[in-house]
């Protein structure tokens, strides 16, 4: 049987045309709450394109790995890397200069009101958890520290080697960090020091990383406090050389501890069991609010691929990953 086309109406067609114009304004509508902008189409994807990410200074060796992994990985996408401060690498993420950046803490309500209103939400994804290493001279034989002692140390109480050990030759303590704005004086002053930022005349800033270990290899008797991935690479040269120049301090949180196995290192088998005190989270935050390459490198990041090189950089992945082991 054959069917006769059924006829448009003048009224059947206006209502065919209403429907298709409340579709499109629908999907208009959608676009617009995602924030696309038509005259403007993006040029990057998830794995190519270019994107601007701030990392903290603190994180350096982590995200240039993690970094180059990518873009060898991916040849189409170049990743603009600046290292900064703790308080810069947010302050570009709130003034739009990056999309991305690895910080060790989260935005406060401040910065999540400010987001707010501009009717954006940054995707907030942990990635690893950090840890502070202290370090001193090589000819320092002072590597047991309690976590009283430095508490002692960052309030000014105690300011010489002889205070920890009476036979000490090393006369007064030079304490040493990155900068004023970076995420280590932040840790230190809330978790050691009840918020307070007055540190003693005996502390000082060195600007970077690198610049502490330099310092510290260089006087007898400094203390420094840096990220631990700067020297627990074991397959970096560069790490390496880092680590043969200066040594690595203990700490207890014991009142009294009685023997060398009160006391921990910043590994990743004390950060995993939760005895080694000065470790922190880390973070990638991303204001992109689209799929694009700043979202695709913290996937990455937060994925069996970038977790396998925050075990290698002496961090503690924040995701488990399966591991084959064969024994012969």
């Amino acid at each position: 049987m054959i069917f006769a086309e059924r006829r448009k109406t003048p009224l059947l067609r206006l209502f065919i045309q209403m429907k298709k114009l409340l579709v499109l304004l629908a999907g208009w509508s959608l676009l617009a709450s995602c924030g696309t902008d038509f005259n403007k189409p993006y040029s990057d994807t998830p794995t190519s394109g270019k994107v601007n990410i701030a990392g903290d200074e603190t994180l350096e060796p982590l995200l240039d790995a993690t970094a180059d992994t990518f873009m060898g990985l991916y040849r189409y996408a170049t990743l603009n890397v600046g290292y900064k401060s703790e308080s810069a690498c947010f302050r570009d993420l709130l003034n739009d200069s990056v999309k991305v950046i690895l910080a060790t803490r989260k935005l406060n309500q401040e910065e999540e009101k400010v987001f707010q209103s501009r009717n954006l939400i940054p995707v907030t994804t942990k990635v690893a958890i950090d840890a502070l290493a202290l370090i001193v001279n090589r000819e320092n034989t002072d590597t047991l520290l309690r976590m009283e002692q430095l508490r002692q140390i960052l309030a000014g109480n105690i300011s010489h080697w002889k205070n920890i050990n009476p036979s000490s030759s090393l006369g007064e303590i030079r304490f040493v960090f990155d900068n004023n704005g970076s995420s280590t004086v932040r840790f230190l002053s809330d978790s050691l020091m009840g918020g307070s930022t007055t540190f003693p005349a005996f502390c000082f800033a060195a600007k970077s990383n690198s610049q502490v270990i330099d310092y510290v290899e260089q006087n007898r008797n400094a203390i420094g406090v840096i990220g631990v991935n700067w020297i627990s690479d074991k397959d970096d040269p560069k790490m390496l050389s880092f680590s043969k120049r200066i040594k690595v301090v203990w700490i207890s949180t014991a009142k009294d501890p009685l023997y060398p196995d009160d006391y921990f290192g910043p590994f990743q088998a004390y950060l995993f069991t939760g005895d080694y005190p000065l470790k922190r989270e880390v973070y990638m935050i991303n204001r992109e609010g689209r799929n694009g390459l700043g979202t695709g490198f913290a996937s990455f990041m937060a994925g069996e691929q970038g977790q396998r090189i925050v075990r290698l950089a002496g961090l503690l992945p924040s995701s488990p990953y399966t591991r084959d082991i064969r024994l012969k």
